[in-house]
Formats: C-alpha cells, structure tokens, sequence
C-alpha cells in the first residue's frame, strides 16, 4: 500500500534564502525549483538516494498558500509535512476505505521546474484528520515526469535520509494508526531505562521514523527533526564550518557504530543532526 517517504515539507517565507541555506547544509544545489499555480505555491526541491526535501512558500493566492502562512503564523519555519508514496493510488485508496472512514478519491496535483522548464503530475490523497493525528500528511503516486538524479558530487556531501523523528503522547494510539492502518512495519518499540520515555521505530525504503513518546497535555503529534546520513562526518564537518554554518563537535552516536553531529544554523528552525554509520 505504502511503499516510501516520499518526501517531507519544509515551510519557509524566503525561498531564496532558504535554497541558498540549505544548498550549504547538503553539499549540493536543488534539482527543482518550480511552482504549483493552482495552489499558490513555489518550492525548491533536493532530490537524494531515498527521498526528497521540499522547501515550500506562499506565491499568491490557493490553498497551498494558505497552508503555508497558516504554518508560518502559528509555528514560524520549520517542519511542516510528511508525505508517503505508492506505486497504485487507486489501490492505496480501496484498501483504506476498508480500515477507516473519511477516505476520498485522490486529486491531480502539477508542478513545472523553473530550471528545465519540465513538468511533473501526481495523485494526491489527503489524509483525514482521525489517521493525521495532527500531522500534515498525504500519500503520494507520481504518474508523469520524474525529477533529476542528484549524483553525489564529493563525500562531504548528503546522500540520503536516516530518519525522521516525531513526538506523541499516545503511542499505543500512533501504532494503531502507522502500523494498523497504514501498513507501515513496526521494526521495534522499546523503552529507554534511564528516561523511561517510550520509542518507536517504524521503517519504509530504508529510512526510520522514529517517535518519541511524550506525557504532556497536547493532543496532537508533532514533527521534530531530521537526520542526514553522510559518508564523512569529519569531512562534511569541516565543509560546513568553512562555509559559515554552525556545527557541534562529533560525537559518538546513541546507536552503535555511529559518530554524529548536530547543525545549529542554516536548517530554518529544522532540528537536523549529520549522521555516518561507521560498520
């Protein structure tokens, strides 16, 4: 049913500024910046081995528009969606109806790439509130043109995505919805002794979603951050740093046999950490 991360959204009010920043943070300039005129919306998009990163803002008037001023009102920049791929809308669609209700039919969605002025066609189906649970998210089939390949230009570049990480209050109620519903496979649900806070770790081509159980008194779970696996952490490090972006000492990572580092500028307001599996 779903197959991917297909890409997740990045809200922004420059998007210059925010192509430039992050063009810093990967090592590598966006593959698409384009526009959907029936949404009110341009984006620059970087394409990797797994996935994409969407950075998003208003251009005129649509619901996209909206979407992103209504984002930037209440949160400011920052994570803002999360969308999941198929290969077969139509059966994506039937299978869902069976499992839940306020399932409608897809849309067609297009965009056109100021940069080789292609154009690019997907269904879109939104997800009701009740499978959402607070998240900006939708399920994804792309049905013409393609984006470039991004050839990784140097090690010190970012090659793709390792994970994702959300928060919630109600785990149990997350894997109802992810794993239940969805589809998406639980790889493991532990709880950390020393904070006794709960995790969960589901996966899709190769990439974690990772969430991180919560006791607070919101009702809603919450996007939080991104982790870019590179080759060289002490290379793409150093890059960084020359370039003026801000970035911790490396560290071993929590999981076994990984050195980390987390950006602190140029992610508007995106936590994101730098990540090299070193096995």
């Amino acid at each position: 049913m779903i197959q991917t991360i297909d890409h997740v959204i990045v809200a922004v009010r420059d998007i210059e500024l925010a192509e430039t920043n992050y063009t810093k943070l990967f090592g590598m300039p966006p593959v698409w910046h384009g526009t959907h005129k029936e949404l009110g919306t341009i984006n620059s998009i970087f394409n990797f081995e797994n996935t994409y990163l969407e950075l998003l803002s208003a251009d005129g008037q649509g619901p996209g528009s909206v979407f992103v001023n209504y984002v930037l009102e209440q949160n400011g920049e920052g994570l803002a969606g999360l969308a999941f791929g198929t290969k077969n809308m139509d059966q994506t669609v039937r299978a869902l109806k069976t499992k839940a209700h306020g399932i409608y039919e897809s849309s067609i969605g297009e965009g056109q790439n100021f940069l080789d002025r292609t154009t690019r066609k997907w269904k879109t189906l939104f997800l009701p509130p009740k499978l959402s649970r607070g998240l900006f998210s939708f399920v994804i089939e792309h049905v013409e043109g393609e984006l470039p390949l991004q050839p990784l230009i140097d090690e010190t570049a970012v090659n793709r995505l390792d994970h994702v990480v959300l928060k919630t209050n109600d785990a149990n109620g997350f894997i109802t919805i992810f794993r239940d519903v969805l589809d998406i496979r639980l790889a493991l649900d532990k709880t950390v002794d020393g904070s006794k806070s709960r995790m969960l770790f589901f996966r899709l081509n190769k990439t974690t979603i990772e969430v991180i159980e919560q006791n607070n008194n919101e009702s809603r779970d919450k996007l939080w951050g991104l982790a870019w696996a590179v080759k060289s952490i002490a290379a793409t490090r150093d890059r960084l740093l020359n370039d003026g972006v801000d970035v911790t000492p490396i560290k071993r990572g929590l999981k076994e046999n990984t050195l980390v580092a987390t950006v602190k500028s140029h992610t508007h307001k995106v936590p994101t950490l730098l990540i090299e599996h070193t096995a």
